[in-house]
């Protein structure tokens, strides 16, 4: 549906993208994930023809959008965006959501008939005839989501439409996105820095990082087979320890790190740097005159350098010769007598040990 050829975008002497390629297939949801200022909000404005690309091309259904001519217009009504600040006119409900359809020329008994359509899609029924400035800040993007869906865009583009909403509003929106996807089948692109709203609404993640994508991937690739150091950190991974190979073989390896070995099922060729990625749920530390070994595995010895709370949790960083993390609650640390100074074993499997090579 959607295809990204080599995009790039500079402002004056800043670059913001340098070589996004990528494709967004029909009646898929595509989520762009990455930190504040990877150019997330200027890759879909230029996907909306807000913004014309520095250089790439930019194709929907094989039309280059930006090509001048009628085909333009043609594409730019196959698409409805939703900005990230709900934009209301000081009008009522009923006549924001109207507004596309009139400058298509649609008549007044078709526009009544799809504005009510609309309210009912976004759970606003009896809305219509509310001055929509009135509203609080949830029902004014459900208002613009009514607005974009009105026209039957094929493709939605909704650039963080979440950021500035209460929780209560954000799963509001959320479901309405699935639905929309499952019932109309809509191509939705979704730009998010909630990097777990983009694990729940998409059937494939672009990782966008220093102007292009970093991975793209289904959203349990992302999350557990991330593809640089950077997404990694960006995805959650707390423990990242760097290293160099030093055994392998048997489809198991061995990596130095802070004098330490740690055991990796994945088959490597001694001498490479590597960085190791460990998720601190797949970590298990307990005393040190306990039975914290595991089979086939690792169990590192070291001492506990801090526990910070955090909420109804700890996050408990143990010096292993490198330093390792994991969350235990606070009963849990009371049951094993761990704080700080403790002597520990932190211990995890050789699967759970995910590999990035350096280049």
């Amino acid at each position: 549906m959607i295809e990204l050829d080599n995009v790039s975008k500079r402002f004056d002497a800043t670059t913001v993208l340098s070589g996004v390629t990528g494709r967004v297939e029909q009646g898929e949801i595509f989520t762009v994930i990455g930190p504040s200022g990877a150019g997330k909000s200027t890759l879909l404005r230029l996907i909306d023809l807000l913004d014309s690309p520095t250089g790439g091309a930019i194709r929907i259904k094989g039309i280059d959008i930006h090509a001048k001519g009628k085909q333009s217009l043609r594409v730019r009504r196959m698409t409805g965006m939703v900005f990230q600040k709900p934009a209301v006119f000081n009008t009522t409900v009923a006549e924001n959501i109207a507004v596309g359809l009139r400058f298509r020329g649609v008549g007044k008994t078709a526009i009544r008939a799809k504005v009510t359509d609309a309210l009912t899609m976004v759970g606003l029924s009896g809305y219509g005839e509310r001055r929509a400035r009135t509203l609080s800040g949830g029902e004014m993007q459900r208002v613009a989501l009514a607005r974009a869906m009105v026209t039957e865009p094929e493709i939605l583009l909704m650039d963080e439409p979440t950021a500035n909403l209460d929780p209560v509003s954000v799963e509001k929106i959320e479901e309405l996105v699935l639905r929309i996807n499952r019932d109309l089948g809509t191509t939705i692109l979704f730009s998010t820095h909630d990097m777990y709203q983009g694990q729940r609404l998409a059937h494939r993640i672009g990782v966008l990082m220093d102007g292009r994508f970093a991975q793209v991937g289904t959203p349990r690739e992302v999350f557990t087979v991330p593809a640089t150091r950077d997404v990694a950190r960006f995805v959650g991974i707390e423990n990242i320890v760097d290293g160099i190979v030093v055994a392998g073989g048997n489809g198991t390896s061995a990596v130095e790190a802070g004098g330490v070995r740690v055991r990796t099922a994945t088959p490597l060729s001694p001498g490479e740097r590597v960085s190791l990625c460990i998720r601190s749920e797949d970590l298990r530390i307990a005393p040190a005159d306990g039975d914290g070994a595991t089979p086939g595995g690792n169990a590192l010895p070291g001492t506990v350098a801090s526990v910070v709370p955090r909420g109804p949790f700890s996050r408990v960083t143990v010096d292993c010769g490198f330093p390792l993390s994991s969350v235990l609650s606070w009963k849990t640390l009371d049951n094993l007598g761990i704080q700080g100074g403790s002597p520990v074993v932190v211990s995890f499997a050789a699967e759970s040990v995910h590999v990035v090579r350096e280049d």
